[in-house]
């Protein structure tokens, strides 16, 4: 499996072409599949947010609106019920996997769940894109700062460690004023291994172990 952890989702010709290196062809030629479970841990987050990212009409996180061949809707909390055989069939044939952001660690909680978080490694030329918590749940931990719930879903900050580095999204975001460098540098303490902070023109892809950071903005990586 091949990551390309954003912040919000595909903001730069930067970070679309290299989306486009990892798949391999162009958008036009891939099929998505649309993960918006980790919006429905989020307090913040409603219904409608869910369908703005699913029906590509968030211009401010593209992500199912770039022009694939295909676009379907993967919800994890309905897996459970559904022959594994099945929906891991939908999986297998996707080019691309797009998660929307939302909470974290209830995304973790139902990868679990789902199995799907068992069967990702298998999957060598599948693309996870992930947008905020999408990209979060591959870390370690998310630390304190991002737990939306108390006590979280799955008991602790500790989200899926396909990944060794934690990331902190949309830093300096004008709409959230905690997203400061500061609180980065305070969160990276307490996450006390490697981190990035990003902002919403940069990504992290991840091949084969290989981390590579992309940007036309700003980030900075924690040391542990």
């Amino acid at each position: 499996m091949k990551l390309f952890l954003t912040s919000a989702g595909i903001k730069n010709p930067s970070i679309r072409n290299a989306l486009i290196d990892l798949l391999g062809r162009p958008i036009a030629e891939c099929n998505a599949l649309c993960i918006p479970t980790a919006g429905h841990g989020h307090p913040m987050m409603t219904p409608a947010h869910s369908w703005r990212f699913v029906s590509g009409q968030e211009p401010q996180c593209p992500m199912a609106e770039l022009g694939w061949k295909s676009v379907g809707l993967l919800e994890l909390t309905a897996l459970p019920t559904i022959p594994r055989e099945r929906w891991t069939s939908w999986v297998r044939a996707a080019d691309v996997l797009l998660v929307n952001g939302g909470d974290a660690l209830y995304l973790a909680h139902w990868m679990r769940q789902s199995e799907l978080a068992e069967l990702l490694p298998s999957l060598e030329q599948l693309v996870w894109v992930g947008l905020s918590a999408g990209s979060m749940v591959m870390a370690p931990r998310v630390g304190d700062f991002f737990v939306e719930s108390k006590p979280p879903i799955t008991g602790d900050d500790r989200a899926l460690g396909l990944v060794d580095f934690s990331i902190f999204p949309h830093l300096a975001h004008p709409d959230l004023p905690h997203n400061t460098l500061a609180n980065a540098q305070r969160w990276a303490a307490d996450i006390a291994g490697p981190a990035y902070a990003i902002d919403d023109d940069t990504a992290i892809q991840v091949v084969d172990g290989a981390v590579e950071v992309v940007s036309e903005g700003t980030w900075k990586f924690f040391a542990p």
